[in-house]
C-alpha cells in the first residue's frame, strides 16, 4: 500500500510524512507506567492511542518493533531528583518488599490493557533489569563532559550540553529562562545549576532500592531508562518515540539530551503525545487524587460513575476524540460511547447477514478511500468513526433492500469494517455476560415479533401496529420481508 501517513511531530510542531529510517523496518519506544498503583483512564490514553498506531503501522504492512517499558525503580514521589522512590514508599507502607509491589501492580495493569484489548508490545523492558546499560550511558556522558559526580551522584550538566546543542527544544524551554527563573533549591545544593538533574543518586542509607556502582550504592535517575533501553532494543537512532503530553518536559527533554549528549547524535525521529484526560477540567492523576482506576470504570465502583461502562465502551470513548485533543470525563459522553459502539456491532452483524445481489448501486470505493484518508491524516479517528457510520446508513439500506450490492462489493465492504473497526481500532465484541444479554434479547423480540405475526394473521392490526409502534420507540426499527422479519437496533 502507498504510504500517505502523516503524523504530528511534537519536535518541529507539524505534520510530517511518516518514512522510517530503514523501511519497511519501524522502531516505535513508548513509555508505560510507574507501577505502584492501579491503571486508571488517564493511564488507558497512552495505551490506546499508541496501540492504535502500532495497530495501523501493522496493517499497513510495516514490521514494527514496539517498546513499552515498564518503571519499576527511579521514580521518585514528585518526580523530582529528591525524596522517596514511589515503588519503594508503596512498600514501605504495605510491609512488602519493592518487587512484589511491583509484580502485583504489573499483572493487575496488563489484566486492564487485555481487557482494553491493547496489544501486547514486542518487548516490555523493566528499570531495574537494565542497570548496567543505565551506567553505560552515565559513562559516556560524563567521558563526553556532559556529567559531572558530586557527592558519590551524578548529574547531567545542561549548561555545558547547552553550549553544543539545543537544550530545550522539544517543550521550548530556553536555557537562559531556566537561569533566569530557578532558585537555588533546599536539599539540591550539590547540583551545580538546580535544572541539572538526576543520572544516579546515591542513596540514603534507609533507601532500600540501592545498586552498587563505582561512584556510590545507589539507583539510576528516573529519565535515564528510557534511554538506555531504547537503545538497547532499537538502536542509537529509531523513528518514533511516544507518550502523554505530560512528559514532554522534562521527562523527554532529557531523554533527548541524554542520548545526543552520549552519541552525538538524538535518537528519535518522530514525537508523538496524547492529550491529556481531564475531570471537571482538571488533568486526572494519582497525586492529585481525583482519579478513576480502570478497575472502577468496569465494575462502577467509585462515586463519580453513575454505571459500570465496559472496557469496549472505554475504548471507544476514547477514540472518538483525536488524540491530541484533550478529553473531559463525562458519564453523558461514556453513555453517548456506549450507545455508538452497539450501534457499530449491530450494524455490523446486520452486515454478516446481507445477501448479494447481481449488480451495486452503492459506491464502495469512496466509503474506503475516506477511511483511510482519515487515518493518514494523523491518526484522526472521530472522522474516521463518522465515516463508518456513514457507512451504517448504507449497511441499514442494503439490509432493507433500497440499495443493492453484488457479492464482490460485499465481500469488500466486510473486509473494510473488519479491517478498521476490529483490527485498527482495536474494538471487539464484548464478553459473555453481554452475549448472553444480546441472545435474551433477541429472543424477546422474536417473540414479540411472532406475537406481531399471529396479530396480523388473524386481522388484529390494532394490535400488530401497536407492538410495531412500541418497539420503534423503543428503538427498534421492524421491516418485513417475504420470509417473516428483520429488527435492527437504531439507537
Amino acid at each position: 500500500m502507498e504510504n500517505k501517513l502523516f503524523i504530528y511531530n511534537t519536535l518541529n510542531r507539524k505534520k510530517e510524512l511518516f518514512v522510517p529510517l530503514n523501511a519497511p523496518f519501524v522502531g516505535l519506544y513508548v513509555c508505560g507506567p510507574t507501577v505502584y498503583g492501579d491503571a486508571h483512564l488517564g493511564h488507558a490514553r497512552p495505551a490506546i492511542t499508541f496501540d492504535l498506531l502500532f495497530r495501523y503501522l501493522t496493517h499497513l504492512e510495516y514490521k514494527v518493533r514496539y517498546v513499552r517499558n515498564i518503571t519499576d525503580v527511579g521514580h521518585l514521589v514528585d518526580d523530582g531528583d529528591e525524596g522517596e522512590d514511589k515503588i519503594a514508599k508503596k512498600a514501605r507502607l504495605e510491609k512488602l518488599e519493592p518487587m512484589e509491589v511491583v509484580q502485583f501492580f504489573t499483572d493487575r495493569y496488563h489484566k486492564d490493557m487485555d481487557d482494553l484489548n491493547v496489544r501486547k508490545p514486542s518487548i516490555e523492558p523493566r528499570a531495574s533489569g537494565h542497570i548496567i546499560e543505565q551506567m553505560e550511558v552515565i559513562d559516556k556522558l560524563l567521558k563526553n563532559g556532559f556529567a559531572y559526580e558530586s557527592d558519590g551522584s551524578i548529574y547531567f550538566d545542561v549548561e555545558a550540553y547547552s553550549k553544543k546543542y539545543e537544550y530545550g527544544k522539544l517543550s521550548g524551554r530556553k536555557i537562559d529562562e531556566l537561569i533566569s527563573n530557578t532558585r537555588e533549591l533546599e536539599g539540591q545544593s550539590e547540583k551545580k545549576n538546580a535544572f541539572d538533574f538526576a543520572l544516579w543518586k546515591k542513596a540514603a542509607p534507609e533507601h532500600i532500592m540501592r545498586w552498587p556502582s563505582k561512584w556510590s550504592d545507589g539507583f539510576p535517575g528516573w529519565h535515564l531508562e528510557c534511554t538506555a533501553m531504547g537503545e538497547k532494543y532499537l538502536g542509537e537512532q529509531f523513528d518514533i518515540h511516544g507518550g502523554g503530553l505530560d512528559l514532554q518536559f522534562p521527562h523527554h527533554e532529557c531523554e533527548i539530551a541524554q542520548a545526543t549528549g552520549a552519541n552525538g547524535k538524538e535518537a528519535v525521529k518522530y514525537w508523538m503525545h496524547n492529550n491529556m484526560i481531564t475531570i471537571n477540567g482538571q488533568k486526572m492523576g494519582k497525586s492529585l487524587g481525583n482519579f478513576i482506576t480502570l478497575a472502577n470504570m468496569f465494575s462502577g465502583e467509585n462515586d463519580v460513575l453513575d454505571q459500570a461502562y465496559s472496557p469496549m465502551t472505554v475504548r471507544f470513548f476514547m477514540l472518538q476524540a483525536h488524540y491530541r485533543s484533550p478529553l473531559d470525563f463525562s458519564n453523558d459522553a461514556l453513555k453517548a460511547a456506549e450507545k455508538g459502539f452497539n450501534r457499530m456491532m449491530a450494524a455490523i452483524a446486520t452486515l454478516n447477514k446481507i445477501q448479494a445481489s447481481d449488480s451495486s448501486s452503492i459506491k464502495l470505493d469512496d466509503l474506503k478511500n475516506k477511511c483511510y484518508k482519515a487515518l493518514n491524516d494523523d491518526l484522526n479517528t472521530p472522522i474516521l468513526i463518522a465515516h463508518l457510520f456513514d457507512g451504517v446508513k448504507m449497511i441499514n439500506s442494503l439490509a432493507a433492500g433500497s440499495e443493492r450490492i453484488c457479492s464482490v462489493d460485499l465481500e469488500n465492504l466486510k473486509s473494510l469494517y473488519n479491517n478498521m473497526v476490529f483490527d485498527v481500532l482495536g474494538l471487539k465484541e464484548e464478553g459473555s455476560a453481554d452475549s448472553d444479554k444480546n441472545e435474551l434479547l433477541d429472543k424477546l423480540i422474536a417473540f414479540l415479533l411472532e406475537t406481531r405475526n399471529e396479530a396480523k394473521k388473524n386481522k388484529d392490526w390494532a394490535s400488530a401496529d401497536k407492538i410495531r409502534d412500541e418497539l420503534t420507540n423503543l428503538g427498534i426499527r421492524v421491516k418485513d420481508t417475504k420470509d417473516g422479519f428483520e429488527w435492527e437496533i437504531t439507537k
